[in-house]
């Protein structure tokens, strides 16, 4: 870690990262001088200068070669950002169990799967940190998403067991809570919709601040919480929701 800038040198794995917000994370890590290894299902969008690893996280055993091979590639593991995710639209009748099953081990097992495999790593790291991105779904009630609110509910909860068995180790556990963030994954998700685009223009009115959150800005955050100069922030919920959580505003006329 240089004194002047405290990302430089650093090793960071980002799942997902190939698009969306894991795709700008990678991107500002890599701005900051640190050293990014992406698993993702596709190499297809990774920014340059980041290292990809192909493997499906659904696969425990693979998940654990890739880990290891990333770690390997970047000379060990200091940040993991548990970033790769999958959609889920409709209320608690539709969907059956086996997307349900496919859902949660996308969203939730997998970041078990993947940090398992990185904390050897990590352990030797002298500026571990582990970040995984939960939702605005998981402290708020929205609208046809059941099933994905119970995964980043999970996730959260999920983040406070974590860092608390590993605080002693030095290994930081934090998540990040977006709101709707204006990503390709929206777009997919907008199409199950009767009309894509008066549902995305729902999505920017129910934000506080009358648009979708950047990938950028949840970027900036993760970043924020993997500083080695944060070393005494752990187990907490960073909510980038344009005030969603909290505020409370008039509707637009």
């Amino acid at each position: 870690m240089s004194p002047t800038n405290p990302y430089e040198g650093l090793r960071i794995l980002v799942t997902g990262g190939c698009s969306g917000i894991g795709r700008a994370t990678s991107a500002r890590f890599l701005e900051l001088g640190a050293h990014v290894a992406v698993l993702d299902l596709s190499p297809t969008g990774a920014p340059e200068g980041a290292t990809v690893h192909v493997v499906d996280l659904g696969d425990r055993a693979a998940t654990g070669t890739a880990v290891d091979a990333a770690a390997e590639s970047l000379g060990g593991l200091d940040v993991v950002v548990n970033n790769a995710g999958v959609s889920a639209v409709g209320d608690v009748t539709a969907n059956d169990d086996e997307e349900w099953a496919r859902v949660l081990s996308v969203n939730v097992t997998a970041m078990a799967r993947v940090t398992a495999a990185a904390l050897p790593h990590l352990r030797r790291s002298a500026h571990a940190a582990v970040v995984n991105m939960s939702s605005i779904a998981a402290t708020a009630g929205l609208q046809e998403r059941v099933l994905y609110s119970a995964t980043k509910g999970a996730v959260q909860a999920m983040t406070f067991a974590m860092a608390t068995d590993h605080v002693r180790e030095g290994v930081r556990v934090n998540c990040v809570n977006p709101g709707t963030v204006a990503t390709e994954f929206v777009d997919r998700m907008v199409q199950n919709f009767p009309d894509p685009v008066a549902e995305r223009a729902a999505l920017d009115a129910r934000q506080p601040t009358g648009r979708m959150v950047t990938p950028q800005e949840v970027a900036e955050s993760v970043v924020f919480l993997a500083s080695p100069l944060n070393s005494s922030t752990t187990g907490t919920s960073l909510a980038v929701d344009g005030g969603m959580s909290g505020l409370r505003t008039r509707p637009v006329d």
